[in-house]
């Protein structure tokens, strides 16, 4: 039954398009994006239910003077833009290291690995369970020490900590 399994991600898809024309649109991309003051408000009203958000209001408002110069690039003109290339190619690099990091393996081979292990077929699922709730933990730990070390100690720690780990395995497989 893998393909009712499989298209369940599709009816759900389906029903999320059918009731999206019903809800309203975000109140700050009514105010930022559109302009549309009115509609923004109806939006909170509709949204948060009836009550006084002049206050929301006005930081939304306060947010659109001073965003008020800049420009919004669509994707082709931020890849256009000289200035930018610098932290599109650190951005583009994070992001092949978390590919190539290991973690989508392993969820995705969680079974397959704790099999081979020889670990009882009973508990397979609940160790399976236990890696992605330790996978959590870690990144809500990782993210709330990010704002006291900042990212570039952590990222530069990071890779030197897998490079001595990578070095410590060649060693011990050809010893």
């Amino acid at each position: 039954l893998w393909n009712v399994l499989l298209s369940f991600s599709g009816l759900v898809a389906l029903i999320q398009l059918l009731f999206l024309p019903f809800f309203p649109e975000s109140p700050p991309y009514l105010l930022l994006q559109k302009g549309d003051k009115n509609g923004c408000l109806k939006a909170m009203k509709q949204l948060w239910g009836e009550g006084n958000y002049h206050t929301e209001f006005e930081d939304l408002l306060k947010e659109r003077a001073a965003t008020k110069g800049t420009k919004i690039m669509n994707v082709l003109e931020v890849l256009k833009e000289p200035s930018l290339r610098q932290q599109l190619g650190i951005m583009l690099l994070l992001l092949l290291s978390l590919q190539l990091c290991g973690l989508s393996a392993i969820t995705f081979y969680t079974s397959e690995i704790f099999r081979t292990a020889n670990v009882q077929e009973s508990i397979i699922p609940y160790v399976s369970l236990g890696v992605a709730i330790s996978e959590l933990f870690s990144i809500i730990f990782c993210s709330s020490i990010i704002d006291r070390f900042g990212r570039r100690i952590l990222l530069w720690g990071g890779y030197l900590l897998m490079a001595l780990i990578l070095v410590f395995f060649e060693t011990s497989l050809l010893l």
